[in-house]
């Protein structure tokens, strides 16, 4: 499908759009909160903290609510959704099936089962706190659970032997993530109550435990693993043409098969295990995007990881102002948001394919 309109300058204008549209989020998601900061207090506050300006004593209150709390969830929602979308893009392209998502075929829901696997076993491991300091651990359960998910769901496609099955690969994902539900209830059901706590915050997904830790620790995936799939781009584009096609063009397919599945489960990994299940983003985001850029992927990967950034922090700015002085799950509010969404994209374009 041809990109809308065509033409590489108007795509650079989307991107520069987005950019901008980005940053002004952003800046609007770091004077949201109970404590009132305006737009003046924001930006001397980041010139305090690069050193750009010294240190005002009155200002001391509102800098410490804006780096400890504020930016962080503000940087972990832009990376979040920003390696959903990618994951997405790059996961409908192997499959051959605009449907797949993280979400939709077992990812996110494998990831929480490492995840709520670690919270409630480590306490038993010999040195597992000392040793990964908890968050590693948690994000190294997570990503061994997303690759089993997804392996899963690959495997039982292949076997079926029809790359474009859409209704095969849904199936399998719904079972997945079936399996997923039991397993984290179990866990549950089974953990000390402040595990309790945090195998809920998986579930319900939220930024309200962003960290400068966390940040590092996401950038640092997503940015080598968005670079990655950049370079193998042509080959994306070629897979998505067909398996046979492909083959007869030299793309090694089930060597690339591998590679995606791995990188997309611990890109989905990295986020699960600090901001819990978040759907939708890695669907509708790539579908929306398609319908813009066309689908060649050396330009889809960077728009999704804009786009994809773009997303989640809307939906943060919405969950912590639609009910004054509440938080509201992430989750919820992008499922009940990319449902009908995507329901509208479906029937806008019925064309569309990776």
């Amino acid at each position: 499908m041809r990109p809308a309109g065509g033409g590489a300058l108007r795509r650079t204008v989307i991107l520069v759009v987005m950019a901008a549209a980005l940053v002004g989020l952003m800046l609007a998601s770091a004077l949201t909160g109970q404590l009132g900061i305006g737009v003046a207090d924001v930006l001397a506050a980041i010139g305090r903290g690069l050193g750009l300006a010294p240190a005002d004593a009155a200002a001391a209150p509102a800098d410490a609510v804006l780096w400890y709390v504020r930016f962080p969830r503000i940087i972990v929602a832009a990376l979040v959704g920003a390696g959903l979308a990618v994951a997405g893009v790059t996961l409908q392209a192997i499959f051959g099936n605009p449907l797949a998502e993280p979400g939709l075929i077992g990812v996110s829901s494998g990831a929480a089962v490492g995840a709520a696997c670690t919270v409630v076993l480590a306490p038993a491991l010999p040195f597992a706190g000392a040793w990964l300091g908890g968050q590693w651990l948690t994000t190294l359960g997570a990503f061994a659970g997303g690759v089993g998910a997804t392996a899963v769901v690959a495997a039982i496609a292949r076997a079926r032997g029809g790359r474009g099955d859409a209704a095969g690969i849904i199936l399998v994902g719904v079972a997945v993530n079936a399996i997923g539900g039991g397993l984290v209830s179990l866990l549950t059901f089974i953990a000390n109550p402040t595990a309790r706590d945090q195998i809920v915050f998986w579930q319900m997904g939220t930024f309200a435990g962003g960290s400068w830790t966390a940040a590092a620790i996401i950038a640092a995936v997503t940015a080598v693993i968005a670079v990655a799939f950049i370079g193998l781009a042509g080959q994306l584009d070629l897979i998505s043409l067909g398996e046979t096609p492909a083959r007869h063009l030299g793309v090694d397919v089930a060597r690339l098969r591998r590679i995606v599945i791995v990188l997309s489960a611990l890109l989905v990994a990295a986020g699960v295990a600090f901001s819990g299940i978040i759907v939708f983003v890695g669907l509708v985001v790539p579908h929306a995007l398609r319908l813009l850029f066309g689908p060649g992927h050396r330009l889809l990967v960077p728009a999704s990881l804009l786009g994809g950034a773009l997303t989640t922090t809307i939906a943060d700015v919405a969950a912590r102002t639609l009910v004054p002085n509440a938080d509201l799950p992430l989750g919820m509010i992008t499922a009940l948001v990319g449902g009908p969404l995507f329901f509208w994209l479906l029937g806008r374009d019925r064309a569309v394919r990776p």
